[in-house]
């Protein structure tokens, strides 16, 4: 078992790092807010510390998960970032997701130190965490990504190098655009069976079982018909993503036609008061315009 240090404590990152203790791993956390990193050695055993750089010193694999692009500059970078307390041969693996070219700068500034980095974005959500089953899409070297895959498979279901730095983070746009359209087109689906005065349940029952089927309509069909939006991906989350996607399009000339107008939708969810509802609620949205 290893000396880890896992820094970020939100909905992914919490469960995830107790599940590395669980394993038999000697895991140090390190949180913004140092309450719930209080909570988690309190709940799961460890330690804390308080900066990244602490907590990443004697650790043979630092995980950061974190919001976006400027906090893992900040967790990673400077007198107190993890690099500084980091020893040469040591891997830290990212499971933010950010853009690309924030993960190759810092791939880029690891390789300077003699340092190993996967850039290595999850998807599954918070149950996913919680259970221990995500799928992780992993970009870096392949020596790096092979000796730290076994860490990840702790709390993964499937976990996979796509290819060389950036590539896990090319991967988790291509999912975010994937669900983006699926969402949308499955509260459509919702919307038009109620307006039609037809049963929603007995319309997935059926529809289901066919081409239309879906991880979205199996796990949120019934909370979408309930008007319940208080679970899983956030909308904010999702705009910050989806935004990482439109911009890099710009950039590799991809053309996002739907990607771009369901962004547009949820910023009428954001108006709505539903920044903080999961990425769904694009029925709540329809159902608001009648």
């Amino acid at each position: 078992m290893a000396k880890l240090a896992f820094l970020g404590l939100g909905v992914m990152g919490y469960p995830m790092a107790g599940h590395l203790q669980a394993a038999g791993h000697d895991v140090t956390v390190f949180n913004r807010t140092a309450a719930k990193a209080e909570v988690w050695v309190a709940e799961h055993g460890g330690s804390m510390a308080a900066t990244p750089r602490e907590a990443a010193e004697g650790a043979k694999f630092v995980m950061t998960c974190v919001g976006n692009d400027d906090d893992l500059r900040s967790v990673c970078t400077g007198a107190d970032g993890a690099f500084s307390g980091m020893s040469q041969s040591i891997t830290l693996v990212d499971h933010t997701t950010v853009s690309a070219k924030v993960t190759r700068e810092l791939n880029a500034a690891a390789k300077d130190q003699g340092l190993g980095f996967v850039d290595a974005p999850i998807s599954g959500g918070q149950a996913g965490a919680e259970n221990g089953v995500l799928s992780i899409m992993c970009g870096g070297d392949q020596s790096v990504y092979d000796a730290a895959e076994p860490i990840m498979q702790v709390y993964s279901k499937i976990c996979r190098r796509i290819g060389e730095s950036g590539a896990g983070q090319m991967t988790k746009m291509s999912n975010q655009i994937a669900i983006a359209g699926l969402v949308q087109g499955l509260s459509e689906a919702l919307h038009f069976a109620e307006k039609a005065g037809l049963d929603g349940r007995a319309v997935v029952e059926v529809i289901s079982q066919g081409a239309a089927g879906s991880w979205q309509m199996a796990n949120r069909y019934e909370t979408m018909l309930d008007d319940h939006f208080d679970h899983g991906f956030a909308v904010d989350w999702m705009r910050k993503d989806l935004g990482i996607c439109l911009d890099t399009a710009n950039e590799t000339g991809a053309s996002l036609p739907v990607t771009a107008l369901v962004d547009q939708f949820y910023k009428d969810v954001q108006k709505l008061g539903g920044g903080r509802w999961d990425t769904s609620s694009l029925l709540k949205r329809l159902r608001a315009l009648d």
